[in-house]
């Protein structure tokens, strides 16, 4: 390749990861949902497998992935809006928009009470089929009675997403032989967060808290909304938050796509309304939980156990072929420093907030519910082993030399990461 060709697949690539990084006003108001940053449902999955080199048979696949759709944290987080939405009737304080809005609510209501922080049906069938596209994508590596440890953190929706995902592959072949775990034993690298990662990501007291409060603040604006909903303005001045009541709404509305109820709230906001409480939200789990500046790689650095845990259990598996597939159920905190370590695209990107943070990340892209990140192993005759790394199902780029992309030989994948790590603070 001589310099003026190398030169232009240089530009072109860069190009190609700044158009991946790139989230725009405009990207948000077509599809309003995204504003819902990690409560985005699965996005359908569209892209095709890029068959194996001649001769490579997949034989094992190493997985994380986050829990399915949920349902908001805390039914606390549906009940004090609509108390207040109640007390505002009861005070005849409504618009007649207020007043629908109500009725609205008291329709998920019905739905949500007593589910707070529960994986939703659509969390099941999410996480259903994903293995049955991993089960028809790679079907040698789940033939006959292979073996599949299936592991998750503590959290009864991480549990109920592991066992919709295995009893979806054991219903397409009864033989395969499965292990369930949720076990304190393993969070250490299904859910780990270092004590001096907590300082900094402490959205309270971290180095960045103060910078972030004031965007915040330039970027919460309520009155507009307050106004079409409440009649009084006694009543918001004496019992209205207006700030807290738009951020409540706001969780409400963009929750909406991963429950069952059809009803929506997005008709309330503004576009402009949306895109910008979603930048705050986008900063925070970028600040928590990626590669921000100022933190010298120490957030990142969260994902250590679990990349040594995927190295270690590949080479078990390469070496004991009893083992079909490793897989992890955790969180969204979790998959967005995986992500970063791994390089994958773009998502390790170190930027200070003052460049803009939506401009080159993205939490919705990175960690949609039931976002994954799939190893996937093939080997020839000779012996020779490769893998393919895969983001949402989706084909990706990590830095390692390859001329067979989207496949990587795993020696040299391997020898990249376990020098990586040892860069990194502890």
């Amino acid at each position: 390749m001589n310099l003026r060709i190398r030169t232009l697949a240089i530009m072109l690539a860069t190009f190609s990861l700044g158009a991946h990084a790139q989230t725009t006003f405009e990207e948000i108001s077509a599809d309003l949902n995204k504003a819902g940053g990690v409560y985005l449902a699965y996005p359908s999955v569209e892209a095709k497998q890029t068959p194996a080199p001649k001769g490579y048979k997949p034989f094992y696949v190493s997985h994380y992935g986050r829990h399915g759709s949920r349902y908001l944290i805390s039914d606390k987080d549906y009940q004090w809006v609509i108390q207040l939405m109640h007390k505002a009737d009861s005070a005849d304080a409504l618009t007649p928009l207020g007043k629908d809005v109500l009725n609205r609510l008291n329709l998920v209501w019905a739905e949500v009470d007593g589910h707070g922080g529960d994986l939703t049906p659509l969390g099941v069938r999410q996480h259903q089929g994903i293995a049955e596209r991993m089960y028809n994508n790679y079907p040698e590596v789940f033939r006959g009675k292979r073996h599949i440890s299936a592991r998750s953190t503590l959290v009864n929706r991480c549990a109920m997403s592991m066992v919709a995902f295995g009893d979806r592959l054991k219903a397409l072949n009864p033989q395969l032989d499965f292990n369930y775990e949720m076990s304190q034993k393993y969070m250490s690298y299904l859910c780990y967060h270092s004590p001096k990662s907590n300082v900094f990501t402490n959205n309270e007291k971290g180095p960045w808290a103060e910078e972030y409060r004031k965007f915040e603040e330039a970027h919460t604006n309520p009155d507009r909304l307050v106004s079409s909903i409440f009649s009084n303005t006694v009543f918001v001045r004496c019992v209205v938050n207006p700030r807290e009541f738009i951020w409540g709404m706001y969780w409400i509305a963009v929750g909406m796509q991963d429950i069952e109820t059809r009803v929506s709230f997005y008709d309330i906001f503004t576009a402009k309304e949306l895109f910008d409480l979603w930048q705050c939200v986008n900063y925070r789990f970028y600040m928590g939980n990626a590669n921000p500046l100022a933190s010298n790689g120490l957030v990142m650095a969260n994902a250590k156990s679990l990349v040594e845990n995927i190295i270690e259990s590949a080479d078990n598996a390469i070496k004991d072929r009893s083992t079909a597939a490793t897989l992890r159920f955790g969180h969204d905190g979790n998959i967005i420093p995986l992500l970063a370590l791994l390089q994958v695209d773009n998502f390790d990107v170190s930027i200070e907030p003052s460049a803009g943070i939506y401009k080159h990340w993205c939490d919705f892209k990175a960690a949609p519910m039931a976002s994954n990140i799939q190893f996937v192993f093939f080997e020839n005759k000779g012996g020779d082993v490769l893998v393919k790394i895969m983001h949402n199902e989706k084909e990706v780029h990590i830095p390692v030399k390859t001329d067979i992309w989207p496949y990587y030989h795993w020696d040299a994948v391997k020898d990249y990461y376990q020098k990586r790590l040892a860069t990194l603070p502890s």
